[in-house]
């Protein structure tokens, strides 16, 4: 079906899964259930269409880049958010985007989060989806319940004879009594946020409804430029587009809407807790990922990024251990994670920001140890990546390679060095860090000065175009 087009959005935080998701490396690229990080597993469920149109915002795109490149889903577009502005938005451009393909063009519209075991079924529910999207309608998804989920919206459909059903209404998350009445009603499915339509009708419902968000994404859109391999809209323009979620702009006003009931093995993973449920787990239902061991413990998830970690005669804990920071919890408090985040938020505190390993698009970098005007960081570029040509006001720089070959440039001086060389790069040098190699170049940087800070960096050459 080559006028079908995936569309991924990847906006999201991930704040519920804290300290594994942070704000600039947040769940959808993170290896969770899998091999593949969900951004990958989301990519590779429908491999027979055309290949995605990704959306997300400036501070992901090259990790969103490098991900889909490495498993052979170079997007059809990357498309850039200057600022967040929910799913609406988002869908809208895409499927201006997909326009400009065919336009016939249908969207399968995906977040870039979720996990869904039985990929055949999906990818039949899709085609299904697809010929009634072909009839003009606009389907979602409804996900059978088979418990009283209070962390899911729900969707009530009307009585048909159709397998897709017109929608009667949407319903926030309920509690957990009105939980059950939905799940004993029958009529009632978890709101998946996974949409197929038609480009052209989402958006001829969209600017019915919603006049102003449609014309400011089209003005946004059409004021786009393109950088390296991004679609880079308008910020100006975008800025105007209401904050609001496809169900609010379109779907609880539109007569195309209808649902198509499916059981996929589909969970959003919000929490720690639907994340143990869909892990496998041992004889005492512990999920136990790292050097772990557990003792008359049940019920669990334990993980540890680069600790030993033993619990003992604990049940229905979560326990969550990256290089910088420690999560224990009941398993039945993890939605209160979110309070965690708000506080380093108001604390100033970076843990919410960053991981102590930090992704660069020409690698990335540990920061191993900080004290009083010293910072010591592990540096791994790619093969043939180059770090930007920069100075800094506040730092001198001494770097040891510890494996690989570096090109570095000093006040337009190049110099050529291999394993157990060192070299300093003094306050106020220009300079420029290279790998020539078919390897990986492993280094130590050890920063002094009084000032550390990331923004202490003015770039004058940048093959990734960062300001």
């Amino acid at each position: 079906m080559s006028n079908i087009f995936p569309t991924i959005l990847s906006g999201g935080s991930g704040t519920r899964l804290w300290p594994l998701s942070r704000k600039h490396y947040p769940k959808q690229f993170l290896r969770l259930t899998s091999s593949y990080t969900m951004l990958q597993e989301t990519a590779l469920r429908l491999t027979g269409f055309n290949k995605p149109i990704a959306v997300c915002n400036e501070s992901h795109r090259f990790i969103l880049a490098e991900q889909l490149h490495e498993i052979g889903q170079n997007p059809t577009s990357i498309i850039l958010e200057p600022v967040a502005r929910n799913t609406a938005p988002a869908i809208a451009l895409s499927a201006f985007k997909a326009l400009e393909q065919t336009r016939d063009a249908i969207l399968v519209v995906l977040a870039a989060d979720h996990v869904i075991e039985d990929k055949d079924a999906f990818q039949n529910s899709v085609e299904r989806a697809a010929e009634y999207a072909e009839q003009g309608k606009i389907v979602t998804f409804g996900i059978v319940p088979n418990a009283p989920e209070t962390g899911f919206g729900y969707i009530q459909a009307e009585k048909g004879e159709s397998s897709a059903l017109k929608i009667k209404r949407f319903v926030e998350k309920p509690n957990k009594s009105k939980a059950q009445e939905y799940l004993d009603s029958g009529d009632f499915f978890w709101n998946s946020g996974m949409f197929v339509m038609k480009a052209s009708i989402y958006l001829e419902e969209l600017k019915k409804f919603n006049s102003r968000m449609y014309d400011s994404a089209l003005k946004a859109y059409s004021n786009a430029t393109s950088d390296l391999d991004f679609v880079r809209v308008a910020k100006q323009d975008f800025e105007l587009c209401p904050d609001d979620s496809i169900d609010y702009a379109v779907m609880e006003h539109t007569q195309l809407g209808v649902v198509l009931p499916i059981s996929v093995g589909w969970n959003d993973v919000g929490s720690f807790s639907s994340l143990w449920e869909v892990l496998p787990k041992d004889e005492n239902n512990n999920v136990k990922l790292g050097d772990i061991q557990s003792i008359d413990s049940n019920n669990c998830l334990v993980q540890s990024e680069n600790q030993f970690v033993a619990t003992i005669g604990v049940d229905d804990l979560i326990v969550i251990g990256t290089k910088d920071s420690i999560l224990v919890a009941n398993k039945d408090r993890v939605q209160d994670v979110k309070q965690v985040v708000e506080h380093l938020k108001g604390k100033n505190r970076k843990e919410h920001l960053l991981h102590r390993e930090v992704h660069r698009p020409w690698g990335k970098y540990d920061s191993v140890d900080t004290g009083n005007r010293y910072q010591v960081k592990r540096i791994t570029v790619k093969p043939g990546a180059s770090l930007s040509k920069q100075m800094h006001h506040h730092r001198a720089e001494h770097w040891i390679v510890v494996s690989g070959t570096a090109i570095v440039e000093i006040n337009d001086k190049q110099t050529l060095l291999s394993e157990n060389q060192s070299i300093y790069i003094p306050l106020g040098a220009t300079h420029r860090l290279t790998n020539p190699g078919k390897l990986k170049l492993e280094l130590i940087e050890v920063q002094s000065g009084s000032y550390l800070g990331e923004d202490d960096i003015v770039r004058f050459e940048d093959n990734y175009k960062r300001g």
